[in-house]
């Protein structure tokens, strides 16, 4: 049986969504199943395209489920949506516009079971930034023992994390590190987006999404309130390399809709 569920939220990608897929086909770890909550103007179940990298899917072993999760109430519901559908011990919350190296899936669980936490991530590149050096957002503190809670806040000192993960700051440093896919290293974060995977009892254990109903639809920032509340209570890290990449799409969610932060209203 797997023991892990990729999650997939999405809207209107569906190009995007079809090359997240394919890259998920490759994955060295099985099996896993995969669940996407789709909340587009047209339902991705009736496009070819997708019902060709589903068959695909199928044809090496992993299951795909698709329901529509509307009308859309924000982001945090879309989460907490997800999250009650998993049956399995670990999750992996997952962009659609997010490409995955083969060994990503394998050292994410494989640190998670090992490290005993409640999350690791695999931080996002932007491979068009590769020629941009910036050394002053490239500090990173390494877990050189086993990963603890952490008590973060947008206040604290370590919220300056954050900006390791942007660009291709990580690509940078673990390039000059030299850590590979069979030699990972974690590492701390402040929070990670785009791949996120969870112990899925721990993440249940601190309410999940469930803050979405003390939030208004036009709300931003539900996956770094929740990975504050799992990594006070058991921890969390990210792990080098990082084996995903942004496709770099225009954001779903515009400034316009993002009127409440959800880390800076609701307490950690």
């Amino acid at each position: 049986m797997p023991e892990m569920t990729v999650l997939i939220p999405t809207y209107n990608r569906l190009t995007a969504l079809v090359a997240t897929l394919s890259a998920l086909a490759f994955q060295s770890y099985k099996p896993f199943k995969i669940f996407i909550a789709d909340q587009s103007d047209e339902p991705i179940v009736c496009s070819l395209h997708f019902q060709s990298i589903v068959r695909f899917l199928e044809h090496k072993g992993i299951t795909v489920c698709v329901k529509p999760n509307l009308p859309r109430r924000g982001i945090a519901h879309q989460s907490q949506f997800l999250l009650d559908q998993v049956d399995t011990p670990y999750c992996l919350f997952l962009g659609d516009d997010v490409l995955l190296e083969p060994f990503a899936l394998r050292n994410m669980i494989e640190t998670l079971k090992r490290e005993g936490c409640g999350f690791v991530g695999n931080a996002v590149i932007g491979l068009s930034y590769k020629a941009d050096e910036r050394p002053h957002q490239q500090h990173i503190e390494l877990w050189n023992g086993p990963v603890q809670p952490e008590y973060i806040t947008p206040a604290s000192k370590a919220w300056e994390r954050y900006q390791l993960h942007n660009a291709a700051n990580l690509w940078h440093v673990q390039e000059k590190l030299g850590v590979t896919p069979d030699n990972p290293q974690t590492y701390k974060v402040a929070w990670v987006g785009g791949c996120v995977m969870f112990d899925t009892a721990k993440l249940r254990d601190v309410g999940g999404f469930s803050f979405w109903t003390e939030l208004p639809p036009q709300h931003a920032g539900e996956d770094v309130l929740v990975q504050l509340r799992v990594m006070k209570k058991y921890g969390g890290c990210g792990v080098m390399p990082s084996g995903a990449y942004h496709q770099e799409l225009p954001t779903t969610i515009p400034q316009s809709e993002r009127k409440v932060d959800a880390p800076k209203c609701l307490a950690i």
